[in-house]
């Protein structure tokens, strides 16, 4: 344990993952005292994000909102949304949300919490966002579109874009950025990412990251494991101008 009397944790994009959370939570053994923070992303994809959502509302944990809350809110508080944007999160894991709520309902208690997120929290040496920023506009500038939606532009960031702050963020999946393996966390300039990508069939992994103690825990939802690794032994580092590279290829196709 560090000097501090409390421990700062920050658990990545669980996409209605409760059982692999529960264990996740039970290693970590969170106190009273300790802050933890979760970075939106609670539900679609997997099983049971109504039970995700009551976790951690209940909890009095604090948590961001995430590109899929953002889209849940947009379909059902919106009014007249397009047909093709429903069916967008339909596809993108809506579909298994409604299903784990009971009659299919999303309650208004759940709905006016998934407002009340923000779109970022800054704890002085870190700021937490979703997604990341766009690099290209001051921080007063950033919207949700940006702290939500962001990736490439933030990735390919060749200096950090807050001198004296980490960035860390979720929402990327970690294995989709070059050179990084399943179950790593990514680092580039000025930026650490978490989303180890819960629900994906090639990982699993759900990450906590005890920052204060440079500790990683990690639960894989498929294979039923667990392990902790020091940060350093559980990061990759990302070279910006292979994110740029690959951005300039996905282009051309």
């Amino acid at each position: 344990m560090s000097a501090t009397s409390y421990r700062r944790i920050i658990i990545g994009d669980v996409h209605g993952h409760y059982e692999g959370l529960m264990t996740l939570l039970e290693a970590i053994a969170p106190t009273s005292d300790d802050q933890v923070y979760f970075l939106g992303d609670l539900i679609d994809r997997g099983p049971q994000s109504a039970q995700v959502v009551n976790c951690v509302k209940d909890s009095g944990y604090q948590c961001l909102l995430g590109n899929h809350e953002q889209m849940l809110l947009n379909i059902l508080t919106s009014g007249q949304v397009p047909p093709s944007m429903v069916q967008a999160w339909l596809y993108s894991g809506g579909q298994a949300t409604i299903a784990s709520y009971q009659q299919a309902t999303i309650p208004h208690d759940h709905l006016e919490w998934f407002k009340s997120l923000p779109t970022y929290i800054d704890l002085g040496d870190i700021l937490l966002a979703h997604a990341g920023v766009d690099p290209s506009i001051p921080m007063v500038e950033q919207t949700a579109q940006q702290l939500c939606w962001v990736r490439e532009k933030f990735h390919s960031m060749e200096k950090p874009y807050l001198p004296n702050k980490l960035i860390i963020v979720g929402h990327t999946i970690t294995f989709t950025l070059p050179g990084v393996t399943p179950g790593k966390l990514a680092q580039g300039q000025g930026w650490l990412d978490v989303d180890t990508g819960a629900y994906h069939p090639r990982s699993g992994w759900l990450t906590g990251l005890d920052i204060t103690n440079q500790l990683v825990y990690q639960v894989n939802v498929y294979q039923h494991c667990l392990r902790t690794l020091p940060l350093e032994e559980a990061v990759t580092i990302v070279n910006p101008a292979s994110v740029e590279v690959e951005r300039r290829d996905r282009q051309q196709v």
